[in-house]
């Protein structure tokens, strides 16, 4: 690559840069004068976006911690969240087709039905921005993508659980009533066909749900679930398989940054290329064998990185490690598979309390 061209590339977000001044101050609540952020979904989302932005973006010399907001803003923003969803129910239960209710009001009660997931989309879209950056700004040098990596996930992740906590009204009210309507990361659908080989006519209501159960329990055995782990560890089990899951199931808030990640950093970077067959022949062109071994298979970016960091002469082994260990712990939390060939490599370097 051109130096000229280098240059021009995205350079690394703001959240992704090390600041060498004194803390982040907290964020003051912003005065809305006398509009009502929990107007309507602009509105709402007007009064949230700058904290948002500040715990997820904001450069800070912690990347595990992210920077906070004032406890009125905090507060402030409960309610707002809090307001609009009350509204939205309240319009969703009003009776429809009644004399003096407009014609459109039908339509606007099916949608208030929903009531939180324009909010929970808009929250989708906001992660996926973030992510979209994050990978955009990543080095073009393999030999510094882990390093560039590492932190950028850190950080991103400290944001994530602080959202997660300042909306948890979204994850109460929104999510846990989608999980509980079968839109959540494992749907009857799913597993419905494996438990149906199992029952029997007389089978009860009670040993039908005790399979679906079992079958839960075998989907999150996939995730290094064991029997007896306490409570705390099964539902951070559980978020692993929340971020594996498709876009369009409904999964708690940071679950939802994390699965964004994994579809617009992780996915990207795991990537491998394909082969580039001959001109006209249709035929993928392999590279020659060697001495007899299989050739070598082309590997993706991040595989790449890895291979580098690790194979890499001279530097600060036990820095390699940790870094190696961080990443695995990325690719693990942000929902990539167990048996992937990079998550095998790296899962060695997890710290001891980490397996």
């Amino acid at each position: 690559m051109p130096a000229e061209a280098s240059d021009k590339r995205t350079p690394a977000p703001a959240s992704c840069q090390k600041k060498t001044e004194a803390a982040v101050p907290p964020l003051p609540n912003p005065s809305t004068g006398s509009a009502n952020p929990s107007a309507s979904l602009h509105a709402l989302w007007g009064y949230l976006h700058p904290a948002l932005d500040h715990i997820v973006r904001a450069p800070t010399n912690n990347p595990a911690k992210a920077p906070a907001i004032d406890v009125s803003y905090h507060m402030g923003v409960h309610t707002a969240v809090y307001n609009y969803f009350t509204a939205q129910s309240d319009a969703s239960s009003a009776p429809a087709g009644l004399a003096g209710f407009p014609a459109r009001f039908s339509v606007q009660s099916e949608k208030a039905k929903a009531s939180g997931a324009d909010l929970y989309e808009q929250l989708d879209r906001y992660y996926a921005d973030v992510a979209r950056e994050i990978f955009l700004g990543a080095p073009a040098d393999d030999s510094t993508l882990v390093h560039y990596l590492v932190p950028c996930f850190n950080r991103y992740a400290a944001g994530a659980q602080s959202v997660s906590r300042l909306l948890n009204y979204v994850n109460r009210h929104y999510v846990k009533r989608a999980i509980d309507e079968d839109r959540g990361w494992l749907r009857l659908a799913d597993v419905l066909d494996a438990v149906a080989r199992t029952i029997r006519e007389d089978d009860t209501r009670e040993k039908v749900q005790k399979r679906l159960r079992e079958r839960r329990t075998e989907e999150l055995k996939k995730w290094g679930f064991r029997e007896g782990d306490p409570p705390g560890r099964v539902a951070q089990i559980e978020s692993y398989a929340e971020a594996a899951s498709a876009a369009d199931r409904v999964v708690p808030l940071a679950a939802l940054a994390y699965r964004r990640f994994r579809l617009e950093v992780m996915d990207q970077l795991l990537a491998v290329p394909k082969l580039k067959g001959s001109k006209g022949k249709g035929k993928k062109k392999r590279p020659p064998p060697s001495n007899g071994d299989k050739p070598p298979l082309p590997r993706g970016r991040l595989a790449r990185a890895v291979k580098e960091l690790l194979e890499s002469k001279g530097g600060d082994e036990e820095e390699k490690r940790r870094l190696a260990g961080e990443l695995a712990i990325a690719l693990r939390t942000v929902g990539i598979k167990v048996d992937h060939p990079l998550r095998k490599k790296l899962d060695k370097f997890l710290p001891p309390e980490e397996h």
